[in-house]
């Protein structure tokens, strides 16, 4: 699972049309709530969890500023905040889309 093309559409959401014909949309917040970065999930040593301290939501917690390749396997992000270690793995990223097939409970009745 490669993506083709991602880009940010103008309702603030990462649009990822991926190798198999699937297209992500995943909504800033969901990708920052999730990020993957020690300081946001902890870490495990020797066996031991470490949860994260508490961070202060600062301006610009949601606001997107770049987006670059890591290998061929991850997306980093950047945010306006000032954080950008986050690494979202190409599966990762699929498992945070939004869209309907992914997600059929939230599809309208």
């Amino acid at each position: 699972m490669i993506p083709r093309t991602i880009k940010l559409t103008p309702d603030k959401r990462l649009a990822i049309s991926w190798d198999d014909g699937h297209e992500s949309v995943i909504s800033l917040p969901n990708l920052r709530e999730n990020c993957p970065c020690a300081t946001c999930q902890g870490e495990t040593v020797l066996l031991r969890h470490f949860a994260p301290p508490k961070q202060p939501d600062l301006p610009g917690k949601y606001d997107l500023t770049d987006a670059k390749q890591v290998g061929s396997y991850a997306l980093q992000l950047s945010w306006k905040d000032g954080h950008s270690t986050g690494i979202y793995t190409w599966q990762r990223l699929r498992s945070l889309c939004e869209c309907e097939i992914c997600h059929p409970e939230t599809r309208p009745r």
